[in-house]
């Protein structure tokens, strides 16, 4: 018997904003209905932005648990920095303790526009 990754649920108060900001990221094509939003990227599970009016973003490092990140990696952390910001995410971490917030060195810490914890890392 295997397991086999399907799908990434994202918990958002407001759909378009979360699923066009993970769509400017990562590509692919979104799918629409009234309570979830799908992102289909080729090689990725679907990563589903699921709507909850009641979301409370994670207060991570300081308060309320992350639950839950993704890592992303790139080969150009200037241009990747530089599109997490456009695309609505925002830095969690001073650039000085991103290092000690991962495991992997050089990557930076970002939350997306509904608060979720993610790190970009390059080499």
């Amino acid at each position: 018997m295997t397991f086999s990754l399907t799908s990434l649920i994202v918990d958002a108060a407001d759909l378009e904003s979360e699923s066009s900001f993970w769509h400017r990221l990562l590509g692919g094509s979104i799918t629409r209905t009234a309570t979830h939003h799908f992102l289909r990227i080729d090689g990725f599970p679907v990563i589903v932005i699921q709507h909850a009016p009641g979301h409370v973003p994670p207060q991570w490092p300081d308060g309320v648990s992350q639950q839950m990140h993704v890592d992303l990696a790139t080969d150009d952390a200037t241009t990747a920095a530089e599109r997490v910001l456009d695309a609505g995410g925002r830095r969690l971490r001073p650039a000085e303790d991103d290092v000690v917030a991962s495991t992997r060195p050089g990557s930076r810490v970002y939350a997306s526009p509904a608060g979720h914890p993610f790190c970009v890392s390059s080499g």
